[in-house]
């Protein structure tokens, strides 16, 4: 079983997630907290695997809470499950080593996701020796491949969330060429993949017309994804 402690000011918040993660096999609650202090006395009190961290919190905040336990040694996983949305938050998440960061609002099967794509990441880790790049590509993805559609056999996640990260990170839609470009990939590979994405809601197509000529396809991340 891996051991979960929610962290959350909002104790009927830290409920839900409780009881979210009681759905989830092979996971279970062995604490809340409610605060920064708690969290972290409970880390010492408690073996945790894994950490559900809300990054409000009364007496600081959770970026805060990761930093004071690597500081004190503790190498226990960190999700941040938060409805903080800015870069830099998420961001200084990252640098202080949470795999991962859910953002309230959310439901259960984007929250099952997470947690799954986490049990397959540790399943992997734990079986030690070496391993090969393709392995490693598939480690690191694990956590963020949770977030994209699923794909036909012969598509790869890794592959899809390149693709993504390029789109969420531009200002405004792009073509087939410009996201080949950005991704290092091929524009058959990116317009292959584009389509499964727009078939699946995650990508928006519009059209741009010129002077001459057929329109051009531009494509943008959506909202809801």
């Amino acid at each position: 079983m891996i051991d979960v402690l929610v962290v959350d000011d909002d104790i009927r918040v830290a409920r839900v997630h409780t009881a979210y993660v009681a759905k989830v096999a092979g996971f279970r609650v062995v604490a809340q907290a409610h605060s920064a202090a708690e969290a972290l006395a409970r880390i010492s009190g408690h073996s945790v695997d894994l950490v559900l961290l809300d990054h409000r919190l009364p007496d600081g905040n959770g970026v805060a809470v990761v930093r004071e336990l690597r500081r004190l040694g503790h190498q226990t996983d960190v999700i941040m499950v938060t409805a903080a949305r800015d870069v830099a938050t998420v961001q200084a998440a990252m640098r202080q080593g949470a795999l991962q960061y859910l953002i309230k609002p959310f439901d259960f099967a984007g929250f099952r996701a997470k947690l799954e794509a986490y049990a397959a990441l540790r399943r992997t880790v734990e079986r030690g020796g070496d391993t090969e790049q393709a392995e490693v590509d598939r480690m690191f993805g694990a956590l963020s491949a949770a977030s994209a559609p699923a794909l036909p056999k012969g598509h790869s996640a890794a592959t899809a969330a390149v693709i993504r990260q390029v789109m969420k990170g531009s200002d405004g839609p792009l073509s087939a060429r410009e996201i080949a470009e950005h991704a290092g990939m091929s524009r058959q590979t990116v317009q292959r993949y584009l389509k499964l994405l727009e078939r699946s809601g995650r990508v928006r197509l519009t059209l741009r017309y010129g002077g001459t000529g057929r329109p051009e396809h531009r494509y943008a991340w959506t909202a809801s994804a």
